[in-house]
């Protein structure tokens, strides 16, 4: 075995002395800290990454040509933010290099980032002592003279919305943007009038005055959204607003129906829920672009994802038929449809006074009057003992605790069956019943039946309606035949006809894939003999009661109803029906209709134009 070698004295002193030296280079950064090279292009960076691209501009060696590309590239990437550090800076007598890594935030998602390197040139007579030398590839390393980066984003086109047969509803529409810019009007006034004369027949409402009031409220410079309108309306009032001082234009792409107002009260709401979905995600590309715009390379790229198709329950015939039955209408009409075997919202349907109202097919409280009498009938099939069959009085008028309560025009039918007082709407009948009835009959009867119970519709708000509990008697009378307390929605006795049809509780759909939420769920529907009874009377109003003029209209089951109200001194009625054929059950409003006539006559030509 051969000894290990000694080291001389003098050369472990050497050997020694050169790790000290090693040692103190290696810690001269921890000791004295950065170096003046690296503070330079740090506080360059610094100035970059806070938007202050002037201050970072006065850090080089060209200041001019510095401060206009980094105001270029800072306008066409629209960060939402920057950040860059130095990785590593290395130093050869007057010059230096800095590896730096730089990530720019452009939004929603999407990050930019890569490595950099930027030149140094020594500067005596700065504080710094160093100046970043100038040149494009300081913003990006693949920059070159004449050249900028450019965020190019790549919208896909909106998926359709379509009706539960495939129909479009909602389709991508090219529609106008008309924007005021009010610091470049000029002659404000003018301009507002202007706009205001010639929108006015495609924008009702719009006014010189909404229009300069929106535009006030608009940071100067920005435009103000006067109206977004199709481009084949934009087209019949182009040559009277494009040339008009601050006014300008920007095309974009919008889900519309084919005609404006159609299924409004549904469909623009449901825009809304499902935008995201069939919006899809946008593609983005960081591009190298030259003076003119052309690209001459992409540096990233996301390829777009399109949306996909939103199917709702609505049928397009039946919205349709809906709609047309209602706008012939002057006072306020709506209509709601549907399908009680799905609980499918087949149709929503309101004329423009109604439209101006709100969705009062779907929210509208109102008393329900006579339609009532269903939830009372069941009420009293279940509770009372009496049948379809069962005799009971139809005085003129009657007096319940003091109360009077008349028939329309006091007609008298004497004694007659249940079935024949429904029929033709007896109102003594009904509340003579009711008062017989339990505090909290009529509130359970209805719920069985869908009245008062709660859903979340997915891209709707619906209220079916309410019946509190009755301790006095007389507040059960005109509950009964749809006065008193009692309020109603078109959506929520359109539910009730639908249980009715059904014999079951019904949930109503809209949106296919997004199911509906019950808070308050309807109870067991009434057993099967009360159920047929119903019909049977349903049936009767058609065949021989007070909804006669249906009945050439197939086999209609239904219920009319006259609800009166005061209003200044002077008593008025709404009108009702509410009923159903075959798979399609509905309820149709008319607001201060007088009568149930009128909504018997929209039925009318709402089953017609179904066939």
């Amino acid at each position: 075995m051969t000894a290990p070698r000694r080291v001389p004295g003098r050369l472990r002193l050497v050997l020694l002395a050169g790790v000290l030296v090693l040692s103190l280079v290696g810690a001269s950064c921890a000791l004295f800290g950065p170096s003046s090279e690296q503070k330079a292009v740090q506080a360059y960076l610094d100035a970059w990454t806070r938007g202050d691209d002037a201050a970072a501009a006065t850090l080089t060696d060209d200041p001019a040509a510095a401060q206009t590309l980094l105001a270029a590239v800072r306008a066409s990437l629209a960060p939402a933010g920057l950040s860059a550090s130095v990785a590593q800076v290395r130093s050869t007598g007057d010059a230096a290099t800095a590896s730096v890594d730089v990530a720019w935030d452009l939004g929603q998602n999407r990050r930019f980032a890569y490595l950099d390197e930027i030149t140094l040139r020594a500067a005596p007579d700065t504080d710094a002592g160093w100046v970043v030398h100038w040149s494009p590839t300081v913003v990006h390393p693949r920059l070159g003279a004449g050249q900028r980066l450019a965020l190019v984003v790549d919208t896909p086109e909106p998926a359709p919305v379509v009706d539960r047969g495939g129909t479009p509803l909602l389709t991508p529409t090219p529609v106008v943007n008309v924007l005021l810019d009010r610091t470049a009007a000029g002659d404000l006034g003018a301009v507002t009038g202007a706009l205001a004369a010639a929108l006015t027949p495609l924008v009702p409402g719009i006014t010189p005055q909404s229009i300069a009031e929106g535009a006030a409220g608009v940071p100067a410079g920005q435009g103000y959204s006067v109206a977004v309108l199709r481009q084949t309306d934009y087209l019949t009032v182009k040559n009277a607003i494009h040339d008009l001082p601050g006014v300008r234009f920007a095309t974009q792409t919008r889900l519309l129906a084919q005609s404006a107002g159609f299924g409004s009260q549904v469909l623009a709401p449901v825009r809304t829920e499902v935008t995201p979905q069939v919006s899809g995600v946008a593609g983005w590309s960081v591009q190298v672009v030259g003076g003119s715009g052309a690209t001459i390379a992409t540096l990233q790229d996301q390829p777009a994802t399109p949306g996909s198709t939103v199917t709702l329950s609505l049928d397009h015939a039946v919205q349709a038929a809906a709609e047309d039955a209602v706008e012939t209408l002057p006072q306020q009409a709506a209509l709601v449809a549907i399908a009680p075997s799905t609980g499918d919202v087949l149709a929503v349907a309101q004329n423009a006074p109604a439209d101006a109202a709100g969705a009062i097919a779907l929210t509208g409280r109102y008393p329900p009057g006579s339609t009532f009498k269903i939830v009372t009938a069941t009420a009293a099939l279940e509770t009372l003992g009496v049948t379809a069959t069962t005799p009971q009085p139809c005085p003129g008028t009657t007096t319940i605790d003091g109360r009077l309560v008349p028939n329309e025009n006091r007609f008298d039918l004497g004694t007659v069956p249940l079935t024949k007082a429904f029929a033709n709407s007896c109102n003594t009948t009904f509340s003579q019943l009711a008062a017989q009835l339990s505090a909290d009959a009529l509130p359970a009867a209805g719920l069985q039946l869908g009245f008062g119970a709660d859903f979340t519709v997915p891209g709707l708000t619906t209220v079916t309606g309410a019946v509190p509990p009755a301790a006095e008697r007389v507040q059960r009378a005109e509950d009964g035949f749809g006065q008193g307390d009692v309020v109603a929605t078109p959506f929520g006795m359109a539910l009730v006809a639908a249980t009715v049809a059904k014999g079951a509780p019904v949930v109503p759909q809209l949106i296919r894939g997004r199911p509906t939420d019950v808070p308050k769920a309807a109870t067991a529907p009434p057993p099967q003999p009360v159920l047929d009874q119903l019909r049977t009377m349903m049936r009767a109003v058609v065949t021989e009661g007070t909804a006669n003029g249906l009945a050439r209209s197939g086999a209609v089951f239904g219920k009319t109803g006259t609800a009166e109200y005061s209003a200044n001194g002077a008593n008025r009625a709404h009108g009702w029906f509410v009923g159903y054929r075959g798979d399609v059950a509905f309820a149709v409003l008319v607001v201060d209709g007088g009568s149930s006539g009128p909504a018997v006559g929209v039925a009318q030509r709402f089953l017609a134009a179904l066939g």
